[in-house]
């Protein structure tokens, strides 16, 4: 979703939406070519909360010192090293947590191999193929380009893409409506946001379309039917909870204590992304999975009780060390200044990663071999983040 273009909450910066045209390619009548007899791989595609750039922290700390009460990955030595939790992946911030890593899925006496091509800041344009359009995003080819790569090279197995949120300018939503709680004078944000959103949403799903018959494409193109692999398309679960869920009341000197713990929202507007946003989210994209015979795993409520800020977690201090139980399974909103990045903000951090693992694990055992376009939803069934349910919901 972010970075869903978190960074314009510090420079106030809208991303402009692309023209691109929504043209489907054709796919070849015959192709010699047949998977290859390479690994067993599970691809990911798409944003930031797949790319997983929250991965770094266990929980949240108020903590700005040494390894922030045992959540911060990163901390080794005295010194903060990112690469030990995001590798070399730079500014796509591509997490050793990230769904397909924490999915684990056994096969035929071995693991299916992952490989995890998501990119934070990515919108639907960067997962078609350059010859669809598809461009390429902070010095990468476009990862349709690099999914066809995959597929030559190894056995594709499973396909998961998440993405939409970019193109919608979730972002933009984010900074507006942090500015509003922080105007002294600020009104809540979300009818004027659900204004922009409702003309937004049909083009977003268009190019959400597009990308996921542009995957079938470059699998088709690689030799691969239908058949040969699962492709599942997932929605987003809400990284912060209801206001009356909010672990900190709305009122207050100087907005609060809600902005100094990385939750600066008003009720009005947290009820509306829980309630209204994500889950109308979730069921667009649930459409658009079913209408080209992939899987749809809805996500809206994966994090139930355990988003930012949430009155049923606590941060983390020197009496209480971080657990998935007792955690928030989401990163605050933080400018970077006192810890990590803020490209990190409001994404699913390393315990979220791996309850999203589970569910995509349970996905499947649950779906292989079976049918494709069947939907399916994640709840928590316990305080842990192994402790995840799947359901089928058609």
């Amino acid at each position: 979703m972010k970075t869903t273009g978190v960074r314009s909450v510090a420079m106030r910066i809208a991303a402009a939406l692309s023209v691109a045209a929504v043209a489907t390619l054709s796919v070849p009548a015959q192709s010699s070519a047949t998977p290859n007899s390479g690994l067993p791989t599970i691809v990911s595609l798409g944003d930031s909360y797949i790319a997983a750039p929250g991965g770094r922290w266990f929980g949240n700390s108020n903590d700005p010192l040494g390894n922030r009460n045992g959540t911060d990955r990163a901390y080794a030595a005295g010194t903060y090293d990112t690469t030990r939790v995001y590798g070399s992946s730079g500014d796509c911030y591509r997490s050793d947590t990230t769904e397909v890593n924490s999915a684990a899925i056994p096969y035929e006496g071995g693991m299916l191999k992952t490989v995890n091509l998501a990119c934070s800041g990515s919108k639907a344009e960067n997962i078609w193929p350059a010859e669809a359009g598809g461009q390429p995003l902070k010095g990468e080819q476009p990862q349709g380009d690099q999914l066809k790569e995959v597929a030559q090279r190894d056995d594709v197995k499973a396909i998961v893409l998440s993405v939409s949120g970019n193109d919608l300018g979730f972002g933009d939503i984010i900074t507006n409506c942090v500015l509003a709680f922080q105007n002294p004078f600020g009104r809540p944000c979300y009818a004027s946001e659900q204004a922009d959103l409702d003309w937004k949403m049909d083009r977003a799903m268009a190019l959400l379309d597009k990308a996921v018959k542009d995957v079938r494409f470059v699998m088709a193109k690689s030799g691969y039917r239908e058949y040969d692999y699962r492709l599942v398309v997932q929605s987003y679960p809400s990284p912060l909870p209801r206001g009356s869920e909010m672990r900190y009341p709305q009122g207050g000197i100087l907005g609060n204590s809600r902005t100094y713990q990385g939750c600066p929202m008003f009720d009005a507007d947290l009820n509306w992304a829980r309630d209204s946003l994500v889950p109308a989210l979730s069921s667009r994209i649930g459409e658009i999975a079913k209408g080209n015979r992939a899987d749809f795993l809805d996500l809206s409520d994966a994090f139930q009780g355990h988003e930012a800020c949430s009155k049923s977690t606590r941060v983390a201090d020197a009496q209480n060390r971080p657990t998935s139980a007792t955690m928030d399974w989401t990163r605050i909103f933080n400018t970077g200044v006192f810890q990590g990045s803020l490209e990190e903000s409001f994404h699913p951090n390393a315990y979220g990663q791996r309850a999203l693992g589970h569910c995509l694990n349970q996905w499947w055992f649950m779906t292989w071999p079976r049918n494709m376009g069947g939907a399916y939803k994640c709840v928590p069934e316990g305080r842990r983040d192994d402790q995840m349910a799947l359901s089928v919901i058609g």
